[in-house]
């Protein structure tokens, strides 16, 4: 009798430990368990640690709430401007609603992959090349609005969007540096040409002075002839000097003495 009653026990106790193993689950952290009975929702979702469930009869769904990062493969589109690009996107997302994420949707991830496709796609097709180029920063904004209002009812959350890479044609390419370098030599030249006119003003002002001051032109001289001869060279030029010219030049308009002028005649 006694060995019958320690057999049923023995017994009895393999079958609560085989049953316990069966029932026991460990939700993680970062996980949210979702508990089916018979294919119905039952209860509150499970928090992170121990809990069980009937075996056979319920199951236990994990859901990670962590943010997941999804890339969006390249998408081809014709800009409004019609030019031809291709443009990869990157989608950070995290499950807010654990429930509603098993419940409404087949597959999340995959959903929400389809709609940051169609959504970039759209995108595309409504920017301009420029905007798509240097004002990333708003169509980041319209992509998450456009996925976030479908994703509110599978229980996501989108946290940002961001355009990675923006690709062109090669022509466009070469159109675009050769318009790239034509601003740069445009630049360059207003920049000369203003440059110019300053030291043109600044000439003019130096010859008024000096035409005032001779003396001015002298030292001026004088300072052209130290700089020169201060370079290791064998042969100086010395310029001739202007006052000696202007001499030379009033001397042969004034008539030679004791010649009369024909007024004089």
């Amino acid at each position: 009798m006694l060995e019958e009653l320690l057999t049923v026990a023995v017994v009895a106790g393999s079958a609560g430990a085989v049953y316990f193993a069966a029932a026991a689950r460990v939700v993680k952290q970062y996980e949210r368990g979702v508990v089916l009975r018979l294919g119905r929702l039952r209860g509150a979702v499970r928090p992170p640690g121990f809990t069980l469930i009937v075996p056979a009869v319920e199951h236990l769904h994990k859901v990670n709430m962590q943010i997941v990062t999804m890339p969006v493969p390249a998408q081809e589109g014709i800009t409004r401007d019609n030019v031809t690009v291709k443009v990869d996107a990157v989608v950070y997302f995290k499950v807010v609603d654990a429930a509603a994420a098993i419940i409404n949707v087949e597959d999340y991830r995959f959903a929400v992959s389809q709609m940051a496709q169609t959504s970039l796609r759209s995108i595309i097709g409504k920017s301009d090349l420029d905007d798509l180029l240097s004002n990333r920063e708003k169509l980041n904004q319209g992509l998450e609005l456009m996925i976030d209002s479908p994703a509110v009812g599978w229980g996501v959350q989108i946290d940002r969007v961001e355009i990675k890479d923006v690709s062109l044609p090669d022509a466009m390419k070469r159109s675009m540096a050769r318009q790239a370098e034509a601003d740069r030599e445009r630049r360059a030249r207003v920049i000369n040409a203003d440059a110019e006119l300053q030291a043109s003003k600044k000439l003019a002002e130096a010859a008024q002075q000096m035409s005032e001051q001779p003396a001015a032109l002298q030292l001026r001289l004088l300072q052209t002839v130290v700089a020169v001869a201060a370079e290791k060279n064998s042969t100086l030029v010395l310029p001739f000097p202007v006052e000696l010219l202007r001499f030379l030049e009033k001397a042969h308009q004034q008539p030679p003495q004791g010649q009369l002028t024909p007024r004089q005649e």
